[in-house]
């Protein structure tokens, strides 16, 4: 099959020909239709973390059923599917049910193991579900890893509705999905941006203000912090939040480490909540909110050989919402 192969870490990637992965009994072959980038594309590059070589990145996948293994019976050859990101072996599902990210066992589709930027991507069965009705083949791509994410930092943030929602540095895909998550949970939504047109797009979102990122405080009280930046925002984010807040963190894309006044964290009674990805529960939960209508916002789309081109947007920051690969031939449905 053709893939984007990444045959070194820290490297760069190369489009050629690699065999597909055996296929497990357990185990479902889907023809790709689209795949979406996150920051995993990039950080796999650079050894952060450094994934089993050669790798296929791609975390987010949708298409088609090509190949099913034979103790699979819930989808079939032919069946248009969408791929959860969040792998976790069967024991931890069993012994830690809606925190089964939290198992030793747990993988992120498109780091720990191979991903969808590709012809046939391949994956366990319980993570192939069939793709929400409605929605384009795009918006089923963009959703997954996003969406899954920001909707677990919500609900781990005990998020309740006519509370305050500060999402720090909207643009990324979890940072969008935070803000359409927490404005149909019923929250009031702020938003950060160093740039102003993505200032004014959050604010065509719904969120209901927007602030420079770069300012050296917000004037907002947030009962949650969604926080995904890191070192370049985590003082402001901090200081944003009301007494007794919970900011919640998934990643920190200007850096891993941040210095933490525990004066101000003590006395404040904050919580610092990490999160990663979600649950098998979780999943359907997102993909029925999808399926009912939930905004999902596409920054642009590219052909699969223009997967560099995509990257680079990614690496420089420019987009807003997600990056969509379309691996079928243009006009296609």
């Amino acid at each position: 099959m053709q893939a984007w192969i990444l045959d070194e870490s820290p490297g760069s990637y190369r489009f050629g020909e690699i065999d597909p992965p055996p296929l497990a009994r357990d185990d479902v072959r889907v023809r790709v239709v689209a795949s979406a980038l996150n920051h995993m594309d990039l950080w796999v590059t650079k050894g952060l973390p450094k994934p089993p070589l050669p790798h296929v990145p791609g975390c987010d996948v949708t298409g088609v059923v090509a190949e099913v293994g034979a103790d699979v019976t819930h989808v079939a050859v032919g069946d248009e599917v969408v791929i959860n990101p969040g792998v976790s072996p069967v024991a931890d599902i069993v012994a830690l049910g809606i925190d089964s990210p939290m198992g030793d066992g747990f993988m992120i589709y498109g780091e720990h193991c191979w991903g969808g930027h590709c012809t046939y991507a391949t994956a366990p069965g319980r993570n192939v579900l069939r793709r929400p009705a409605g929605r384009t083949w795009e918006e089923c791509a963009a959703y997954p890893l996003a969406y899954l994410t920001a909707y677990r930092m919500l609900r781990r943030a005990r998020l309740r509705a006519g509370e305050t929602v500060l999402v720090v540095g909207i643009g990324s895909g979890v940072s969008t999905a935070a803000l359409a998550l927490a404005r149909q949970m019923g929250a009031r939504v702020v938003a950060t941006s160093r740039s102003e047109a993505k200032r004014a797009e959050a604010l065509a979102m719904g969120a209901d203000q927007a602030f420079d990122s770069a300012d050296r405080s917000w004037p907002v009280q947030a009962n949650v912090v969604v926080e995904s930046v890191g070192p370049a925002t985590w003082e402001q984010s901090v200081r944003a939040l009301a007494p007794g807040g919970r900011l919640v963190v998934c990643g920190g894309t200007s850096g891993p480490k941040v210095e933490i006044n525990l004066p101000r964290l003590f006395f404040k009674q904050y919580e610092i909540i990490g999160s990663t990805l979600g649950s098998y529960e979780e999943f359907d939960d997102v993909t029925r909110l999808v399926e009912q209508g939930l905004p999902i916002l596409i920054d642009r789309t590219y052909a699969l050989s223009d997967y560099e081109e995509a990257l680079e947007r990614l690496r420089t920051g420019e987009q807003l919402g997600k990056l969509v690969l379309r691996h079928d031939a243009p006009g296609t449905a």
